[in-house]
């Protein structure tokens, strides 16, 4: 017999670096249909040491990576037992971990998140569920998104459900299956341009409004051999760092002009990717916070109703579909949607430690 109401901590850290975000959630399901409350949450910023070292990671070697993983494991561990010991949170079902994605190549068979080691229970002292990704692509899929059962089971009043964080990706019912995939980049590009003018990130995209539109630079991103394939399909920051910073590098236009246009770009990939542009869309993740980039969705998009939900939900939805897959992990059930990521079978994702 299954339990009505489960109480977890739900961890994510995103591709855009923007911090760990923590929540504490109590989730409750009768007859079938889940409900959710978030209670406390944190989003902890990375000291400027994590930060230098999580974004040159990608070109470590073997064995550097084992070293970063366990560093990170410990790290994240104490972060989330500091998060437990400040609130006062007991008699915790379990906490419920992404780690952060440093490699991810499932065409390759291959992705990698940090922070997942076996030795982060000990750390906490609590339940772990972690490491969802990597028993997809053994099973042939892209380990991404994983996010899209969530929106089924929690936001299905929502036509599409889009979350705009380091990528954008979105979930949707197509012929009464969900889909989802990464439509672009968005933080991971954004903030690069954000630090080098001195700023962690742009604000209300408002050094990107300054800019201008160029043209050229915005045919050739749209024309990028990803957007053409079809899904499920998905993105890591190898494709920022190999292939789409090089081609906005070779313009000579200034900071500004190239956040301008890769706005426009993120929203017209946003439009091109909905069958369907009638309906509410959710928007969460940090870039719901960019009115620039709202408002060129809205403009590709006329049609479509954006909803930006409460300030939790908004921040913390990656963290609270997260404690939803560890839950369902606790219960055996399906966690990971085959025609989502293309898996052999829909399956039931994640280490217990």
């Amino acid at each position: 017999m299954f339990k009505e109401t489960y109480n977890v901590i739900g961890v994510m850290s995103g591709t855009s670096l923007d911090g760990i975000d923590l929540a504490h959630i109590h989730f409750t399901v009768f007859e079938g249909k889940w409900s959710y409350t978030i209670l406390e949450s944190e989003t902890v910023s990375y000291p400027s040491y994590w930060l230098n070292k999580l974004k040159v990671a990608v070109s470590f070697s073997a064995e550097e990576l084992t070293q970063l993983n366990e560093e990170y494991t410990e790290f994240l561990g104490d972060i989330i037992k500091s998060f437990i010991d400040t609130y006062h949170i007991q008699n915790l079902d379990a906490v419920c971990s992404h780690g952060h994605t440093i490699l991810h190549q499932p065409q390759n068979g291959f992705t990698l998140q940090i922070g997942n080691l076996p030795i982060i229970a000990t750390i906490i002292n609590r339940k772990v569920v972690c490491d969802f990704r990597v028993q997809d692509v053994k099973l042939g899929g892209q380990g991404a998104p994983l996010v899209p059962i969530g929106d089924r089971i929690l936001f299905s009043e929502h036509k599409y459900c889009l979350n705009l964080g380091g990528f954008s990706n979105v979930s949707f019912e197509e012929h009464s299956k969900r889909v989802a995939f990464d439509i672009s980049p968005v933080n991971t590009v954004l903030n690069f341009y954000a630090n080098q003018l001195g700023l962690d990130y742009d604000d209300k995209g408002t050094m990107a409004r300054f800019g201008r539109l160029n043209s050229e630079l915005l045919n050739e991103l749209n024309t990028l051999n990803y957007y053409k394939k079809p899904f499920p399909k998905s993105l890591g920051f190898e494709f920022v760092k190999e292939i789409v910073l090089p081609l906005i590098e070779k313009y000579s236009i200034s900071i500004e002009d190239k956040m301008h246009t890769f706005t426009e770009h993120i929203a017209l990939q946003t439009s091109l990717s909905l069958p369907n542009k009638q309906g509410k869309i959710l928007i969460t993740g940090g870039g719901a916070y960019n009115d620039f980039l709202i408002e060129r969705m809205q403009f590709h998009l006329p049609k479509i109703q954006i909803i930006i939900p409460d300030n939790k939900t908004l921040e913390y939805k990656e963290a609270l579909i997260f404690g939803l897959l560890g839950v369902l992990k606790l219960r055996g059930e399906v966690n990971v949607l085959s025609s989502v990521t293309g898996a052999r079978e829909n399956h039931s994702s994640g280490e217990i430690y």
